[in-house]
């Protein structure tokens, strides 16, 4: 899978592309993921990327010209590299939420994702209405910064969807929210020691009987 990331602050990934899982995913060319900085696009020796709206009120928006601009180079650079039909999204607090059933659809249906981190008060409306985003997402009913660390969390939970990221790809399919729990938060976990400081592991998870552990289990499904 391939993953282009357009932001204003390219470095801010550097942190979380370059540890565990997701580091191991782009070492074994599972997962390959490119940042574009959008000032590049950007007006003037200033490279301007933002200007006040029309109507007034506070804040700053990304300018439509710049964003075009980097969508059409990324998209070009991608199909350049053979990747083809990018599924390209925008950050936003207005889009829908992102939930593991909608992860699990972008994984699936998406070998080519296209994201854009808007800041300050967001993005040109026309970016949206001609056509250069296909899907608006929010992580949550909260505010931040940017759209920086929902990519980071959207790369994450697509990454760990790719066959082999994981290692056991059942450790995708039975966790919290999966299609095996129902859609439920998983069950509790415990490991050695048996007891600690009079804490002790449930007796029927040292059973050995699988079927009582599975009838446990789903009890235990929140």
């Amino acid at each position: 899978m391939r993953i282009d990331v357009i932001t204003l602050f390219p470095g801010m990934f550097t942190g979380p592309l370059t540890e565990s899982i997701l580091q191991r995913a782009q070492a074994e060319h599972l997962l390959e993921v490119h940042t574009h900085d959008l000032r590049t696009f950007g007006h003037g020796s200033y490279r301007q990327v933002d200007d006040r709206p029309y109507g007034g009120g506070a804040g700053m928006l990304f300018m439509v010209e710049p964003v075009v601009r980097a969508i059409e180079f990324v998209t070009e650079e991608g199909e350049k590299a053979g990747c083809s039909s990018s599924h390209r999204v925008l950050f936003t607090p207005r889009g829908k939420r992102l939930t593991q059933t909608r992860v699990e659809r972008i994984a699936k249906q998406h070998q080519w994702i296209i994201l854009l981190c808007a800041h300050y008060e967001g993005v040109d409306q026309r970016v949206v209405d001609g056509g250069w985003i296909d899907e608006e997402v929010s992580i949550g009913d909260y505010v931040l910064t940017g759209g920086e660390l929902p990519a980071m969390v959207l790369i994450d939970a697509v990454a760990r969807q790719i066959p082999g990221v994981l290692g056991k790809d059942e450790s995708a399919e039975e966790e919290s929210f999966s299609k095996a729990t129902n859609r439920k938060r998983e069950y509790p976990h415990y490991t050695r020691p048996e007891e600690f400081r009079g804490l002790k592991v449930p007796d029927v998870l040292l059973s050995g009987h699988h079927a009582e552990i599975e009838k446990w289990r789903a009890k235990k499904l929140l």
